[in-house]
């Protein structure tokens, strides 16, 4: 072979090893920094008082919502963040990328894994819960904050608790949300990092105005539904018992105990 001809290959195999690697580990960059025309206030994490335990003992803490971090099934344990009514928003921003979350020290899943898997990258906290400013919706695309969901569930009525969780910020000048998938060992995976499909997830909402507290939590199967969700609603004893975390411990024993154990949906204005 002549030294020109070597010298093409060699080339040649430099350029498809560079685009392999371009394909394989890089995520198209959409910046999560804010514009200097905006102004965000940055106080928006949550009350500690309200944050659950973590069962992994990896809490990572962004400017607009917390997770506990499961790295054997490459997703948040729970997500945690209060939505306020002035941050409800209808701004349309244009979707990001989803990319790798840099402040879980063990790397979160890379969104490849949920390609062609049959399951949505379904957001924890939604992106529609965070519209009132660039950095805030954007932070919603951290893979940290993705679990499989079944498309029609996701669309259909997990997005429908969604809507209403936005509706009781309004109705109550705000909220305080917990999310995430039950995860537990045996669980289907997607992907090479082998991503956990939860069968079901849960939502605890909490309502805390002037010493006043109520709670709602929902348990829903990760599957397409027309039923209402009010059909899912249990205490947050029974998603306790699945999780293994404690989501209020840091409220007295008499009120965590009084608000766990019950379900007491008219206090919400269901009739």
């Amino acid at each position: 072979m002549s030294q020109k001809k070597l010298i093409y290959m060699l080339l040649f195999v430099l350029v498809v090893s560079v685009l392999y690697f371009i394909e394989k580990y890089q995520v198209p960059h959409s910046s999560t920094k804010e514009t200097s025309s905006e102004v965000v206030d940055k106080t928006d994490v949550p009350d500690t008082q309200f944050l659950p335990t973590t069962t992994t003992g990896t809490i990572v803490k962004h400017y607009y919502y917390t997770l506990s971090y499961a790295e054997d099934h490459e997703q948040a344990e729970w997500v945690a963040y209060n939505l306020t009514k002035d941050q409800l928003s209808d701004n349309d921003f244009e979707r990001p990328y989803f990319e790798i979350d840099p402040l879980v020290l063990t790397q979160s899943a890379d969104w490849r894994n949920y390609r062609n898997s049959g399951y949505d990258r379904g957001h924890l906290c939604p992106a529609g819960d965070r519209r009132f400013s660039h950095e805030a919706y954007n932070e919603t695309f951290l893979t940290s904050n993705i679990s499989p969901m079944q498309h029609d569930f996701n669309s259909g009525i997990w997005n429908r608790l969604e809507q209403k969780v936005r509706s009781w910020a309004q109705k109550y000048d705000g909220v305080f949300v917990v999310t995430g998938g039950v995860l537990k060992p045996g669980l289907q995976t997607i992907g090479d990092e082998e991503v956990s499909v939860p069968e079901a997830f849960y939502k605890i909402i909490l309502d805390a105005d002037d010493g006043t507290y109520k709670v709602l939590a929902f348990l829903i199967p990760n599957q397409p539904s027309s039923n209402s969700f009010y059909d899912y609603t249990v205490t947050v004893d029974e998603i306790e018992s699945l999780t293994g975390i404690d989501f209020f411990a840091d409220l007295p024993d008499t009120l965590e105990t009084r608000l766990e154990s019950r379900v007491d949906s008219k206090a919400w204005g269901k009739r």
